[in-house]
């Protein structure tokens, strides 16, 4: 904990950002990150509460009353190692993480919940600067072999805690940079990709080889100028194979006019606009410039299509959701600690987009093969009195039109690539994910596991992170037949 009576004595005090009009000529990022002063203030609020209900509410379980309290002693570099000692790459989870811990704080019951999502950003940026985060080596090698596909969160947790136990990791990727959907699903106003080349960095020289633009999978799948691995290849190879791919099969739209140029897939739109400011050159790219933006989808991969279009120069943004609107407080006493269902804006909000909810796409129509203008309707949500499920219908004399040059769908994504799957021919649950139990991550292919994205479906980066961890202790295990690895 922090000061005895510090929840008494301080509010909250909240990171700030750089005015709107100021960022969105820029794809830097712009939150400023607490002063020490202002973050021993905030770890000063921790509560003695007995049981740390945050750390629960963290899927990577962080130790967060040792590091607030550590933080408020102004001991950051034994904050770092606590911090440390349950997530590989907090600069990422301290930066987009929507922070279920703050969700779950004891404070937050009757008032404003301690900031730890900013504490967590101000500890690794600390360490950072002051050359405290440095390469872990292991002191001795096993002379096992471990092949991880997918370089995103999950993946990189996965090889980085392997390697350290001293297997010889070669991690592959099918993007011409490592990184996964945090290289080129996150924009950089959010995570500037200096974050991972770092990290990157640290993992190289503890032992970890990455080998980019490479496809694991049937030959006939890959795209051209890929260097393509089987898994009859790595199976050969390696002594264990971990499978960490994202969840990238899209949501679709099936209205009329689906097919008119102008709609795109929001990961698509984002993808491309992080490879050029990545320092690719792209013919065609999808522009917002001067247009009227429809955002379909209002999580936060439509937040990020409402900042990246705002960026761009879009003439409008409007972003719609099919659910109703939530309140803009939850009922605390019923949710807490649990994440709770209510109104959030995100910063790109801020920057210029018109929200509404409850809308349901009816059509796209436009000229010469290109998009004008979307049809849509409003819809009410009732529970069906047999069933107990939650079911819409359109409200009637509700249907409306608004111009749109620029369509991106932004639902949700529904599995990983079945292509992947299927060449090792993993069995997949209901869902369309491989089929592998939290107990050991492994498939129903021998000496094939599956983490993160792969394995849960969409989620969270600190989920994948979790899932990474937990999956290479599962690993020493399988290939030591024990392991000291943290779970």
């Amino acid at each position: 904990m922090g000061k005895v009576t510090g929840f008494l004595e301080f509010e909250r005090i909240s990171e700030t950002y750089e005015a709107p009009q100021a960022r969105v000529k820029h794809w830097s990022e712009f939150v400023n990150t607490l002063t020490d002063a202002e973050a021993r203030q905030q770890g000063a609020r921790c509560m003695d509460c007995g049981i740390p209900f945050c750390s629960n509410g963290c899927p990577v379980n962080n130790i967060i009353p040792d590091w607030n309290d550590l933080v408020y002693k102004q001991d950051w570099r034994r904050a770092l190692d606590v911090l440390h000692s349950t997530n590989n790459f907090p600069e990422f989870t301290g930066r987009i993480c929507p922070a279920p811990c703050e969700a779950a704080c004891t404070l937050n019951i009757n008032n404003d919940a301690v900031g730890i999502k900013s504490i967590e950003h101000a500890i690794i940026d600390k360490g950072w600067s002051q050359g405290w985060v440095t390469p872990q080596p292991p002191s001795r090698k096993t002379g096992k072999k471990v092949a991880v596909v997918g370089s995103g969160p999950s993946g990189l947790a996965c090889a980085q805690q392997l390697a350290r136990a001293g297997h010889s990791v070669t991690v592959f990727e099918k993007s011409n940079r490592i990184g996964g959907l945090l290289r080129y699903g996150i924009p950089d106003f959010k995570l500037e990709k200096g974050h991972i080349d770092r990290r990157l960095a640290q993992m190289e020289a503890e032992g970890v080889e990455f080998c980019p633009s490479t496809y694991v999978g049937a030959k006939e799948h890959a795209e051209d100028g890929l260097t393509v691995r089987t898994p009859e290849s790595l199976q050969q190879e390696f002594d264990a194979i971990v499978l960490t791919g994202g969840a990238e099969n899209p949501r679709d739209l099936p209205v009329p006019g689906r097919e008119l140029r102008g709609v795109h897939f929001a990961m698509d739109f984002l993808r491309q606009q992080n490879k050029v400011t990545n320092g690719d050159r792209l013919k065609g790219q999808i522009s917002a410039k001067g247009k009227h933006v429809i955002v379909i989808g209002g999580g936060d991969t439509g937040s990020d299509c409402v900042g990246t279009s705002n960026r761009h120069g879009a003439a409008s943004v409007t972003q719609f959701e099919l659910m109703s609107k939530a309140p803009d407080v939850e009922d605390k006493p019923l949710t807490w600690p649990y994440w709770p269902i209510k109104l959030r804006s995100s910063s790109s909000h801020e920057e210029g987009c018109q929200r509404d909810w409850a809308v349901a796409t009816k059509s796209l129509e436009g000229s010469g093969g290109k998009v004008e203008k979307l049809i849509a309707a409003r819809v009410e949500w009732f529970k069906d009195k047999a069933t107990g499920q939650l079911k819409m219908r359109e409200m009637e004399g509700s249907q409306f039109e608004l111009p749109a040059d620029l369509v991106l769908l932004a639902m949700g994504f529904v599995s990983p690539v079945k292509n992947v799957l299927d060449a090792f021919g993993v069995e997949l649950d209901a869902r369309g994910n491989a089929r592998a139990s939290t107990d050991d991550y492994i498939t129903n292919v021998d000496k094939v596991f599956a983490a993160g994205d792969m394995r849960r479906g969409q989620s969270l980066v600190v989920w994948a992170i979790r899932e990474g961890r937990q999956c290479a202790r599962s690993v020493d295990q399988f290939l030591m037949g024990s392991t000291v690895l943290p779970r």
